[in-house]
């Protein structure tokens, strides 16, 4: 346990959160002009709990109703007390889709989108003829029956590094080009999972790939279809993105 000392220390030290939300209610991570996003709400929680403007950085900026269980963050809070009691105190005034599970102190120059190795993302799909309330929030209904097999075997085209540009734009500037690591299609019940771990991604990269795997799924395109897809680097030649309420954002690695 800190010493009131040591705690006196770390104030103005740089700290790192994962937090976990359902995005379904806010217009992405990143702050907006208007609207609720995640991080307008951290920093209104932040605060509140420590009476000053604290500026929240974040590994990912997800898009509109896409929902994290292991986003990272990374502040600097004007905070004399532990991190348990700052994780205590957040968790009491934030909204009930977003909590904070882990804070750690880390080095000033730790930057979360920056210093990340690489990023886990699935997408589910509920592959069932009828809909579902309980999973409306976090799952894409798709009717049509889908073939597991052959969209994991498309999906293993992706591993490597490959130029994405039919599948997405970058954030910022014009390289295209990023390292998968991990691709591939898992059923458990009624759900179809798509996971892709990657060095970064393209936005909306992970929602065109699965756009894209669909067609693969009812037989409308081949797996060797999906490849050629992949090299044309022709957005154009790309299916349309899947709604964002199925992504979720799993994991940030270091």
């Amino acid at each position: 346990m800190r010493s009131k000392g040591q705690i006196g220390r770390d104030f103005g030290r740089r700290v790192m959160a994962v937090i976990e939300y359902d995005g379904t209610d806010y217009l992405g991570f990143q702050l907006q002009a208007e609207g609720r996003t995640i991080q307008s709400e951290v920093e209104r929680a932040l605060a509140e709990v420590t009476r000053r403007e604290t500026r929240v950085i974040g590994a990912g900026r997800t898009d509109a109703g896409v929902h994290a269980v292991g986003q990272v963050i990374s502040f600097v809070p004007q905070w004399r007390h532990s991190l348990t009691e700052l994780q205590r105190a957040m968790n009491a005034v934030l909204p009930e889709d977003i909590a904070v599970h882990q804070v750690t102190w880390v080095a000033d120059d730790f930057h979360p989108r920056f210093s990340a190795l690489s990023r886990e993302y699935r997408y589910t799909i509920l592959n069932q003829p009828h809909r579902s309330p309980l999973a409306r929030r976090f799952a894409y209904h798709y009717r049509k029956p889908l073939d597991l097999e052959a969209m994991d075997r498309a999906a293993k085209c992706l591993v490597g590094s490959h130029d994405f540009a039919s599948f997405g734009r970058p954030p910022q500037g014009e390289n295209t080009v990023r390292q998968v690591y991990r691709a591939g299609c898992t059923r458990q019940d009624w759900f179809i999972y798509f996971d892709i771990v990657a060095n970064a991604f393209l936005y909306r990269m992970v929602r065109n790939i699965v756009g894209t795997l669909l067609p693969v799924g009812i037989g409308e395109l081949l797996p060797e279809g999906y490849e050629e897809i992949l090299q044309a680097r022709d957005r154009r030649r790309a299916g349309p993105p899947v709604p964002g309420h199925g992504l979720c954002l799993m994991r940030v690695n270091y």
